[in-house]
C-alpha cells in the first residue's frame, strides 16, 4: 500500500497517496463470502476530506503540496471490487456502482475533470457437468450484504492509501507530504472518534 508500484505517482486531497486495500467478510444463507477493495487514490481537494465523518481537510489547511509549475486537473480514482461469490454480469455492475459511495464517504465528489473508473469481478468458478458448465450465482434478494460491504470497503481502502502514503519530493522539487498520523488522531480524539477525545 501507499506511494510504491502504481501508486507512485497518486496524489490525493493535496496529500501524498497511493494504493490502498480493504476488505469485508459477509454471510449470505450458510455461505460467507469476501469482498476486496483496492484503490489508486488520485483526485479530490483537500478540503473535502473527510474521515470517520470529521472534516480532517479543513482541519489541516498547512503542509500543502509544493508544486512548480501549473497543475493538471483534479484527477481520477481507480477502483477494483474482487468478490469470491458467485454473481452474474449484471450483479458486479451494481457492486462496481457501490464504490461511489465509499469514495463520497471520504468527501470525494467526482467533479467534471475526474475520471474515474470502477470495476468488479468474482473469481467464483462454475462447477463441470459434463461438457457444460453450471454456475450457481446469488439471486439479487441475495446480494444486499454484497452492496453494503462494498463502499465500507472503498472508504476504508482509501483512507488506507493515504495513511500508508510517504512524503515524497519528484522532479522540480515537486512535493506532496503524507497525512500525518499524530495530527490525524488528535482530530479524530477531538471530534470523539477515538478514545480520549
Amino acid at each position: 500500500e501507499g506511494n510504491t508500484g502504481g501508486g507512485t505517482g497518486m496524489r490525493a486531497f493535496g496529500f501524498k497517496a497511493g494504493t490502498g486495500t480493504a476488505s469485508r467478510v459477509v454471510s449470505i444463507g450458510q455461505d460467507v463470502f469476501c469482498v476486496g477493495v483496492l484503490v489508486q487514490a488520485n483526485f479530490a481537494r483537500r478540503d473535502n476530506l473527510v474521515v470517520a465523518g470529521v472534516p480532517v481537510g479543513k482541519e489541516i489547511s498547512d503542509l500543502q503540496p509544493i508544486i512548480h509549475r501549473e497543475f493538471e486537473k483534479e484527477g481520477s480514482i481507480l477502483i477494483a471490487i474482487a468478490t469470491d461469490a458467485p454473481l452474474l454480469p449484471d450483479q458486479l455492475k451494481r457492486i462496481a456502482k457501490r464504490a461511489v459511495l465509499g469514495v463520497a464517504r471520504t468527501g470525494g465528489v467526482s467533479t467534471n475533470s475526474s475520471g474515474d473508473l470502477f470495476i468488479a469481478f468474482s473469481t467464483a468458478i462454475p462447477e463441470p457437468d459434463g461438457i457444460r458448465e453450471r454456475w450457481a450465482t446469488l439471486t439479487n434478494d441475495e446480494i444486499d450484504p454484497l452492496l453494503a460491504a462494498t463502499p465500507q470497503a472503498t472508504e476504508e481502502a482509501i483512507i488506507n492509501a493515504l495513511i500508508a502514503a510517504k512524503t515524497m519530493t519528484g522532479i522540480n522539487g515537486n512535493t506532496f507530504y503524507a497525512l500525518p498520523h499524530d495530527r490525524l488522531r488528535e482530530i479524530l480524539m477531538k471530534y470523539n472518534r477515538l478514545p480520549g477525545g
